[in-house]
């Protein structure tokens, strides 16, 4: 059953730098299906649906690892098994010398034309992953086919992005 973040609503989470949950805010636990005390200390991913490709995360990793921000479209799943689409900003949170503590990430609601958009591709990046012959060779193949999707479309990927966004 797919949940719809209302227009108006926020989801917020602060992790650590291994992406486990140190703050969730009422909606992230409403959409997640799960009680605050249950989600604090374990991975962001354990609201990971199998829909989404691990080439995606691997982007916002690196991304946010070089202390830039990224946008992206994130299929979610609820501990009840439903599922719920967002649009993530995630940046890194740090000291004033410049270290980074950990991650911060705000999702709202996306457009309905962007997730119709994005899906086809996620659809193919995760058919790739899953018969790329081993988990790393997935994620390689995964990957090059998203890098060779942004070079035939002549945009980054937050061109891309932001092309697909009302």
């Amino acid at each position: 059953m797919e949940h719809v973040l209302g227009r108006d609503e926020l989801i917020v989470s602060k992790t650590d730098t291994k992406g486990i949950l140190t703050y969730v805010n009422e909606t992230f636990c409403r959409l997640a299906v799960a009680d605050e005390i249950d989600l604090i200390g374990k991975p962001h991913n354990v609201i990971r649906h199998p829909d989404m490709p691990r080439a995606i995360f691997k982007y916002l990793w690196e991304t946010i690892a070089a202390r830039k921000e990224v946008f992206a479209y994130v299929k979610n799943m609820g501990m009840d098994g439903s599922f719920y689409w967002v649009f993530a900003h995630v940046t890194a949170s740090g000291r004033t010398d410049g270290q980074v503590t950990g991650y911060h990430s705000n999702r709202r609601a996306p457009g309905r034309e962007a997730i119709n958009a994005i899906e086809p591709l996620y659809r193919e990046l995760c058919r790739i992953e899953q018969s790329g012959g081993g988990s790393r060779q997935g994620l390689d193949a995964s990957t090059a086919a998203l890098n060779a999707e942004l070079v035939d479309r002549g945009l980054s990927y937050d061109e891309f992005i932001w092309s697909i966004t009302p």
